[in-house]
């Protein structure tokens, strides 16, 4: 018998990312009209102590996956051991957020559980007792639902930032389970991190991003948008036209061969609108464009647009910004 809405407690040196709380938010509402459990499920190590926050965002339950060979992010040994607890439980709906980890864990998921699995959504409602899930298609051109009526788990990756978090409760406590599912055999091997250090949010998590493309002409000139950023406590991305140029790393990447955002408040500047980079920033909530070219494409999908030389423009908006700010 089927039971349990799962959500994948993705979390990264000992901090549960964003996206995790907003699929519980939206969980806790589809297990109670289903009347089941929502359950999140944490692999790693030393992470027992993460899932008290689970449980103040509504898990009913907490899976926790403890084991040294899931210290560190492999395919193979969190596809193992979340596949092996999906077998041992059965739950109705297995939920991840559409991130790096996520999209490459569900795949493969999915796949040992030999279920559907639906992508990069960007809503999830229960209708007539199904899951459905809302996705773009055509680089973000148009909306199409799905389900997976007999699959089960049915399986979804759902983008950060599109879904509302409720808050917190204070002292709410889940069940903490302490699992036993095997990593199995795992093929790759981290040999070595390399981190980034910034003040900045995360690309995909940040609630506003300012982005360049090829107009910013340079890569010293992207400190103007860093300036900007830090002002409004924004992420700073990239166009693929700055990235192949080498301006800019290809983690900063907005788009379709790079990273799929949806903050609340997305400024693009010197960016024409290639339909590859709209389909990774189409859903943000607020677009603003920054262009010279009245003629440019960002222009059909941009909430506020501003014709002009970003090189005026920026300095102005920064200015105005720290005012509002103070």
């Amino acid at each position: 018998m089927a039971k349990g809405i799962w959500v994948y407690a993705e979390q990264r040196d000992g901090k549960i990312k964003k996206v995790t709380y907003e699929l519980l938010s939206a969980g806790r509402k589809v297990a109670d009209s289903l009347g089941e459990e929502l359950c999140a499920v944490l692999p790693g190590k030393g992470v027992a102590g993460l899932a008290a926050a689970l449980g103040e965002y509504g898990a009913d339950k907490v899976f926790v996956l403890e084991s040294d060979a899931l210290e560190n992010y492999t395919t193979d040994g969190y596809a193992n051991a979340v596949a092996d607890l999906a077998k041992q439980n059965s739950p109705t709906a297995i939920l991840l957020g559409c991130t790096v980890t996520g999209r490459d864990l569900a795949a493969q998921v999915a796949q040992k559980l030999g279920t559907g699995l639906m992508t990069d959504c960007v809503e999830m409602a229960l209708e007539d007792g199904q899951l459905v899930f809302t996705r773009p298609i055509y680089a973000g051109k148009a909306f199409v639902k799905a389900s997976c009526p007999e699959a089960r788990p049915v399986m979804a990756t759902i983008r950060p930032n599109v879904l509302a978090i409720e808050g917190a409760q204070p002292g709410r406590s889940a069940e903490v389970v302490s699992a036993a599912a095997s990593a199995g055999d795992i093929r790759q091997a981290v040999k070595d991190i390399v981190l980034q250090i910034s003040s900045r949010p995360e690309l995909t998590e940040a609630d506003i991003i300012v982005s360049g493309g090829r107009g910013m002409k340079g890569p010293e000139n992207f400190s103007l948008l860093e300036e900007l950023a830090d002002v409004i406590g924004a992420a700073v991305g990239a166009s693929r036209a700055a990235v192949d140029a080498g301006w800019k790393a290809h983690s900063f990447q907005v788009g379709q061969t790079g990273k799929t955002v949806s903050p609340v408040m997305y400024i693009a500047c010197g960016i024409s609108g290639a339909i590859q980079h709209l389909a990774g920033m189409s859903s943000s909530k607020c677009i603003v464009a920054v262009n010279k070219d009245p003629e440019a494409n960002i222009f059909k999908v941009a909430d506020y647009g501003i014709v002009g030389d970003l090189f005026e423009v920026v300095p102005l908006l920064k200015e105005e910004f720290k005012k509002i700010m103070a």
